[in-house]
């Protein structure tokens, strides 16, 4: 966290935007630990709340963004001549497309909440043709309540415990 820390107190921020959105889109980046301490340095003066959560909103929604496009650019060239390595046969992928349109809307919601299941949706979304405007409207409202409550947790335990 000493790493975060330096790179927030240098690009302060624009540190928010480019960690979040590196993380969501699949690098190992703590996204609600990194989220809670943003929320802590705000709750002690170092960062402003509500820029926080701006910050941490643009950046949630632009790995989302990132990874949708790339999923939709690349993603079924990639699973058709690489799929049948990773288990997902034309067969799955069907399955997975039409599992997706049904609940697809939800699992973008609620990816944001499960690690793991957050950095792969914005692919899948992608990858099964989701419309653009309909992927970015649940992106947006995930994000929304997403940083809000992680960014908040922070932001109240530390005025909680701060001295």
């Amino acid at each position: 966290m000493e790493m975060v820390t330096e790179f927030i107190s240098q690009f302060g921020y624009a540190a928010i935007v480019i960690l979040l959105a590196l993380g969501i889109v699949g690098l190992p980046i703590p996204d609600e630990t990194l989220m809670v301490f943003v929320g802590y340095l705000a709750s002690v003066h170092v960062l402003n709340y509500v820029l926080v959560i701006l910050f941490s909103f643009i950046g949630s929604v632009a790995g989302m963004t990132i990874s949708y496009t790339i999923g939709r650019k690349l993603g079924y060239s990639i699973i058709h001549k690489c799929g049948k390595w990773v288990g997902l046969t034309p067969k799955r992928y069907r399955k997975v497309k039409r599992w997706f349109a049904k609940y697809g809307v939800w699992t973008i919601f609620f990816s944001y909440f499960i690690p793991g299941v957050r950095h792969a949706a914005g692919y899948i979304s992608g990858i099964t043709t989701m419309p653009f405007k309909k992927y970015f409207l649940l992106c947006c409202i995930g994000a929304a309540v997403w940083t809000v409550l992680f960014v908040s947790i922070g932001f109240f335990v530390g005025q909680k415990f701060s001295f």
